[in-house]
């Protein structure tokens, strides 16, 4: 059998652990021996493959790849920019296959989530169309946790360890000024349209006083009033009152409440600043004293926090992609299948990507409370084995984090320039 060369890219908004599930890549290729010939990553996503700007991973030493599973950011870089339909990006897709000629591409591996499994969909249908024997996997990536097909999406892990600690150390310094200062806190993190992120927070409660008091869902529609007087109760009742909202939090009408007025590159409204905006509501129509925090990039880039489930998920995702790739698969997603919860156990399956693409997964109506504002058990049982485990990050001796700084060389254009 001819080896195969892997052409490899990074999409969309970047995880604590993308780069574990680079490192994963690049291993399992180099386990595979004369199977694999070489492993080549995009730079900027699938922008660097438009352009024919590669990467030849055989320049990361092994020493390399234990770093780059440990750092965070996307190594090769990633970018937000959205392939149409078939026919509306023709252009595009005929020059990624004639990328995968030029550089004898027989396997594409696109790490990224909702949008990038769309991609990777397109372009299986598309080399089949043209006769090209390309086998395109999926590798699943989203701290959104709203990817169909697969349990959890690597990154999601991490980022909900980093809520629940921040929620619980935040609450525990407005807890101790409540009486002379802030009775309430209010944190803001990321989610369009799933409550994922924002459930994490509610791991920290145990008990009826412990924060936070009340997670704002954007699966929930925000009521003024009822949210007013919950904050009202709380504060009595524990002396302050501490908050978890989701960027994505709709009035009932189904507006945003932090919509900026823009969009992105795949259409989304750029969202961001309801922290704030619940925080004034509070302090205008309560008096109580506020403070607010964004988590914002802070969250998906804390490697210092990882969970050790994560990051061994995204590098699973990682290697089976190639597995599968090398197996005959084409046109499915590396997607993670919960096998029990206590003990937590899992696998990697291929997943048909025609049931991943444009496809959102939101909370499910049994993991929020009956009064909108808290987790349940069952969604407890669900999170609390993502967050499991410390991966700390090797240290150097300055104090910081020893993270990967790679000066990456280009391989040789071999096509014309291509204009995007």
């Amino acid at each position: 059998m001819k080896a195969r060369n892997i052409l490899y890219a990074q999409s969309g908004g970047v995880t604590p652990v993308i780069n574990a599930s680079a490192a994963g890549v690049i291993e399992a290729a180099r386990r595979h021996g004369e199977r694999v010939g070489r492993v080549l990553a995009a730079r900027d996503g699938i922008i660097g493959a438009l352009t024919e700007d590669l990467v030849d991973t055989a320049q990361f030493s092994s020493q390399d790849l234990v770093a780059l599973a440990q750092t965070p950011g996307g190594i090769f870089g990633s970018c937000r920019y959205k392939l149409k339909g078939l026919e509306d990006s023709r252009r595009e897709y005929e020059r990624l296959l004639e990328v995968f000629r030029a550089h004898d591409i027989g396997i594409f591996l696109y790490n990224g989530g909702n949008d990038s499994a769309d991609t990777a969909l397109k372009v299986s249908r598309m080399s089949r169309e043209m006769g090209m024997s390309v086998r395109c996997i999926a590798v699943p990536k989203t701290i959104d946790n709203d990817l169909e097909g697969t349990d959890n999406s690597p990154g999601f892990g991490s980022v909900a360890k980093y809520v629940a600690v921040s929620t619980l150390e935040a609450s525990l310094d407005v807890k101790s000024m409540a009486s002379t200062s802030t009775k309430v806190f209010v944190l803001e993190v990321m989610g369009r349209h799933a409550g994922w992120i924002a459930a994490a927070g509610g791991l920290v409660r145990r008990r009826e006083s412990d924060p936070p008091h009340i997670i704002l869902f954007p699966e929930i529609p925000f009521q003024e009033q009822r949210f007013l007087d919950a904050v009202d109760d709380a504060v009595d009742r524990h002396g302050y009152c501490s908050i978890v909202v989701s960027e994505g939090l709709r009035d009932a009408e189904g507006n945003f409440l932090s919509d900026a007025g823009t969009s992105d590159a795949f259409g989304h409204r750029q969202l961001g600043g309801v922290a704030p905006t619940v925080a004034a509501l509070v302090k205008d129509r309560l008096g109580y004293k506020y403070h607010w925090a964004v988590s914002d990039y802070l969250q998906r880039s804390a490697r210092h926090i990882a969970s050790q489930t994560d990051v061994d998920q995204a590098f699973a995702v990682g290697e089976a992609a190639v597995d599968l790739a090398l197996d005959g698969h084409s046109g499915v997603l590396a997607g993670i299948v919960r096998e029990a919860d206590e003990p937590y156990r899992w696998s990697v399956q291929p997943v048909p990507l025609e049931q991943v693409a444009n496809h959102e997964k939101k909370m499910p109506p049994e993991f929020i409370s009956s009064d909108g504002y808290a987790i349940t058990e069952p969604c407890r049982r669900y999170l609390q084995p993502l967050i499991a485990g410390q991966a700390y990050p090797d240290y150097g001796p300055d104090g910081l984090p020893a993270y990967l700084e790679k000066v990456l060389t280009s391989v040789d254009k071999k096509l014309p320039a291509f204009e995007l």
